[in-house]
């Protein structure tokens, strides 16, 4: 493990743990696209099918649980705990365009066509594509709170961090892995525009918009 993986786990758990956060001491989930959630808790659920399989180490084990956990704890509250305070009528990005085509390229594109190994190819093609529905919310509604675009921001992080560990191991470990390299660029692609914005608006104290997503 190198300090570019540390530090991009360090960044996915932060940003959720601030989305959590967000979520209990205002008691609401006003600006927090569900969809997304649901998305990202379909991830991480397809993705570590394996902890009851393959044991890699106790760092790895943990932090899928943790990541687990965290993914439920966000759809729990949003749809249940606080669902007064949800956004429905702008939550309304069609998932069907994102689940179906995901589907479909998770059987024609994977390193082995049995279960486990299709449900990891999908949940990497869907984690990259999982932030589209918060990003159309907040093209939709024209603005983000200061703490969501903070999340935002680790999540995007945490993708630039991995893709700098993939380029280190490939230099000393000559590792490549073509689907979650390609995945994770067209991820970080996403981010671009927010990135930018959350440099010269949300850190000059300034109300971050975001175009209409293509």
């Amino acid at each position: 493990m190198n300090l570019f993986r540390i530090l991009g786990d360090v960044s996915h758990l932060l940003a959720m743990i601030l989305l959590l956060v967000k979520i209990w001491r205002s008691k609401s989930c006003r600006g927090i696209s569900g969809k997304s959630q649901a998305l990202f808790a379909l991830v991480f659920t397809t993705r570590y099918l394996d902890l009851f399989t393959n044991f890699i180490s106790l760092y790895n084990t943990v932090m899928k649980v943790i990541f687990l956990l965290c993914s439920y704890v966000t759809v729990y509250m949003i749809y249940w705990k606080f669902w007064k305070s949800f956004d429905s009528e702008n939550d309304t990005f069609r998932l069907e365009f994102l689940l179906v085509p995901v589907t479909g390229l998770s059987f024609l594109e994977n390193y082995s066509f049995t279960p486990l190994e299709i449900l990891w190819t999908f949940s990497i093609y869907l984690e990259s594509v999982a932030i589209l529905p918060q990003l159309f919310m907040i093209s939709k509604t024209g603005e983000a709170e200061t703490i969501t675009t903070h999340y935002l921001f680790f999540l995007g992080l945490y993708r630039a961090l991995y893709l700098a560990n993939w380029i280190w191991r490939y230099h000393t470990e000559n590792f490549y892995d073509q689907i979650a390299v390609v995945s994770g660029v067209v991820q970080t692609i996403f981010y671009c525009d927010f990135f930018y914005l959350y440099v010269t608006k949300v850190l000059k104290g300034k109300k971050l918009s975001l175009p209409m997503p293509v």
